[in-house]
């Protein structure tokens, strides 16, 4: 079945005029149960208010969106978890609170740092992320410790730069991001700063918007109103 296309005003309507008029008789037949339905256009308060709505989600939770985390804002966690004090408390909930005072702004171990630049190749190596941040939005329990700790120890073992491993569950996985290249021309496995969601959450918001524009301008134009006492 044809759609009828007409791209001459699109902003207008999308329809032919034989089109437009079949929909016209439809709307003014059907009484939809008593129910008027008027033709209008879109009030322009509403349309700023979702853009409004669009933008502000955009602003207020950067970078948050789709931000993933990765076993190094954890290493400090492990770590800890192996000091006397820690192991000493009995209470899962206290000592887990004690770790999280003591990883305040410690964003990587030294001894870690130099196992991780040893695998950088003697280049010096800083964390890319606000690790106290990542550890808020994204906290653990005890339990949850304990079950990554001997995945992220191994990691540890190798030297490979945990930020490219990604905890998913009760894994520590290789992320599956693919950057930029390193020094020995593999792929950097770490999330870039401009992908936090929104390329995903972009490409949603336009195919929304552009399938309702289409819904909306298949009508007939917003000039034309139904005669409801037909």
């Amino acid at each position: 079945m044809s759609l009828n296309w007409n791209f001459d005003s699109p902003l207008r309507t999308m329809c032919d005029a034989a089109t437009n008029e079949a929909d016209k008789a439809l709307w003014e037949k059907e009484n939809l149960g008593g129910i008027t339905e008027d033709n209008n256009r879109m009030p322009m308060p509403v349309v700023l208010l979702v853009v409004l709505t669009v933008v502000t989600a955009f602003f207020v939770t950067f970078p948050l969106w789709g931000q993933r985390p990765n076993a190094s804002i954890y290493a400090e966690y492990v770590r800890l978890m192996n000091t006397p004090e820690i192991m000493a408390m009995q209470d899962d909930n206290a000592a887990m609170a004690k770790i999280v005072q003591l990883s305040k702004g410690v964003h990587l171990h030294p001894a870690d740092k130099g196992v991780v630049e040893a695998a950088h190749k003697g280049e010096s190596f800083e964390p890319e992320m606000d690790y106290d941040a990542l550890r808020g939005r994204h906290p653990v329990t005890m339990d949850d410790l304990r079950i990554i700790k001997p995945q992220v120890e191994a990691l540890m073992a190798k030297g490979v730069d945990l930020e490219e491993y990604s905890v998913v569950g009760d894994r520590v996985v290789m992320a599956n991001f693919e950057g930029n290249k390193k020094a020995d021309g593999t792929p950097e496995r770490k999330q870039p700063w401009w992908d936090k969601g929104y390329l995903i959450d972009i490409f949603y918001l336009s195919y929304f918007f552009i399938a309702v524009i289409i819904l909306i301008k298949r009508l007939p134009p917003s000039t034309w109103q139904p005669r409801h006492d037909h």
